[in-house]
């Protein structure tokens, strides 16, 4: 794993260890960014409202018992919701250990034992067999992959002829995130990588006012942080109020983008 990759991995593990734990954060992420009508049964920590989750699981173009793999699954929230919405099995894949558990112990919560798993992996190493997923998915983990062609050529070689990658992912400001190791391959734009991993872009939309839900969201957990600490810890706290200080602090984001895209 690359320097990168240990740092988010470390990160999230921190988080996810606490996953669960903290009615200050939940409803950070209800008032900020899901919204009410978001179920908590399929809680996460990304940016996505059920709005756009839908529109992400409509592009999937999904049928019953088809397989769906959702790459950085973290706890494994959004992928459970589009694989119990379209009757698809799910094979979840995350850096962190302790994200591969908490989403383990999701599923049969939901009820979806025998159509749900969660392995440890990377964007660039699944370890899923070639052309054996009908879809793919990830959900704001892109803009961390440390190499960002091979990511997408891994998506290119485990998905079906046909099928498609649908994802949500921030878009890099280069000049911002100069030298900052977790955003060491800064991409402003996914569509040429898509184009040179023999993908055909269906849709490349802007999430609307993403702006005020990252300014909002992290703007509360500095705000709350000694609440967030006593309910998570100082690991878990620590992890999530580094990320929103450095995000406040240095604005990586260009763009927020919704993007369907089908392998050729």
């Amino acid at each position: 794993m690359s320097d990168a990759g240990d740092l988010v991995a470390n990160g999230y593990d921190a988080l996810y260890s606490a996953w669960g734990r903290s009615p200050t954060l939940r409803r950070i992420w209800r008032e900020h960014v899901t919204g009410p009508d978001y179920p908590e049964a399929f809680a996460h920590i990304s940016f996505l409202p059920l709005a756009q989750l839908r529109a992400l699981a409509d592009g999937l173009d999904l049928t019953a018992d088809q397989l769906l793999v959702d790459l950085a699954c973290g706890a494994g929230g959004p992928g459970l919701w589009v694989a119990n919405e379209s009757g698809s099995r799910l094979v979840g894949c995350d850096l962190s250990a302790v994200a591969v558990e908490r989403a383990s112990e999701r599923v049969s919560e939901i009820g979806m034992t025998g159509r749900a798993e969660f392995r440890h992996g990377s964007f660039e190493r699944t370890g899923l067999p070639a052309q054996s997923a009908d879809a793919v998915m990830t959900v704001d983990a892109l803009q961390y992959a440390p190499d960002k062609t091979k990511a997408v050529a891994e998506v290119a070689r485990i998905l079906r002829p046909g099928r498609r990658f649908a994802f949500v992912a921030f878009e890099l400001d280069a000049a911002r995130v100069a030298g900052l190791p977790v955003w060491d391959d800064a991409v402003g734009d996914y569509r040429p990588l898509l184009d040179a991993a023999g993908f055909e872009v269906v849709s490349y939309e802007q999430i609307p006012d993403w702006q005020s839900q990252v300014a909002g969201s992290f703007g509360a957990v500095l705000a709350e942080h000694e609440a967030l600490e006593a309910e998570l810890g100082h690991a878990g706290a620590a992890a999530l109020v580094s990320e929103a200080s450095i995000t406040l602090e240095v604005q990586p984001y260009r763009g927020h983008a919704r993007v369907i895209a089908q392998l050729r």
